[in-house]
């Protein structure tokens, strides 16, 4: 008798087991890329949104870069399936063809970046960068406010030496005194603040939004709405926590970015580039003013239509 029962509880164990398997193969993984200054950082270290999707049937990897042009980029070889960027990277990969859909915008933070001069610098206004080494991250947002800039001053990329270089270099760059102005964006911004001294050149402050745009490959975006809704949500949860209390937000950020807590409570203080909702019609129009500037200047080859890109989430 007890030989039966073992051989008719195998079958059941058997069973049991192929179900978790089965289970355990089905659940898959989302890929996000991610940039260190970003709200995705502050949502990783919270966990929340891997709780979420769980149930879902999705894992998350977390993939970190530098800028908003090398999380396209791994979007474009298909490393990535959800990203996050400025404004300007996103009008350069379009033009490039890079597959993409808009799904999220942040609030936005017009305060957070400028044009800096050292704080002796005889450089006054906009229009005192002529012949003068102006550094920014070639294809970052910062590129957009320079753009800005030079159209308010009357000026064209002609009348500066643009000098390219990434935020840590272009800090580097500016202490030494290589260059005379730096465009850049927060905690560089107030690093350079703190560190340095540095000072906003007059008449380049909030030339832009400055949002964060939320980002993903077409066919993930055509196959996975609730996923899409359900990082929305999150990323919105955490911002309107960071907003609220940019103290806290600053003290866990320092260590992370290892930058001084000064540093950061400053960036905090002005940051508003959080939470996440479907592009609306301002966030639209901010993204067309920025590709349509470009294509004045003739940095990208033809004109762009930004709402073809957003995605429609079904009603």
């Amino acid at each position: 008798m007890l030989k039966l029962t073992r051989l008719l509880t195998l079958p059941l164990a058997l069973a049991a087991f192929v179900s978790t398997v089965s289970t355990l193969s089905a659940q898959h993984t989302l890929r996000i890329g991610y940039q260190k200054s970003g709200a995705f950082l502050l949502v990783r270290n919270e966990g929340t949104l891997e709780q979420k999707l769980k149930p879902l049937g999705y894992d998350i990897e977390w993939r970190e870069f530098s800028s908003g042009p090398p999380v396209l980029e791994a979007l474009n070889a298909g490393a990535i399936d959800i990203g996050h960027s400025g404004d300007a990277p996103l009008i350069f990969a379009q033009a490039k063809g890079v597959p993409f859909l808009y799904i999220g915008q942040s609030l936005a933070s017009p305060d957070s970046t400028a044009i800096l001069v050292p704080k002796d610098s005889p450089l006054k206004t906009i229009a005192d960068l002529k012949g003068k080494k102006l550094a920014f991250a070639k294809g970052s947002s910062s590129h957009f406010v320079v753009a800005q800039a030079l159209i308010k001053a009357n000026l064209t990329f002609a009348d500066i030496t643009p000098v390219y270089l990434s935020p840590p270099d272009g800090r580097a760059a500016f202490q030494s005194g290589t260059i005379d102005a730096w465009a850049v964006w927060d905690p560089f911004f107030a690093a350079a603040e703190v560190d340095a001294q540095a000072r906003v050149l007059s008449g380049s402050e909030r030339l832009q939004s400055h949002r964060e745009f939320y980002f993903a490959r077409p066919d993930f975006a055509a196959k996975n709405a609730a996923i899409i809704d359900t990082v929305l949500a999150v990323l919105t949860e955490s911002g309107e926590k960071a907003i609220a209390n940019p103290k806290a937000t600053a003290a866990f950020l320092a260590p992370k970015l290892g930058t001084k807590l000064e540093i950061l409570e400053r960036s905090e203080g002005r940051k508003q580039r959080y939470t996440a909702k479907p592009l609306d019609a301002q966030g639209i129009a901010e993204q067309q003013e920025v590709a349509d500037t470009f294509l004045k200047l003739g940095l990208i080859p033809a004109a762009l239509k930004v709402k073809d890109v957003v995605h429609q989430p079904a009603k």
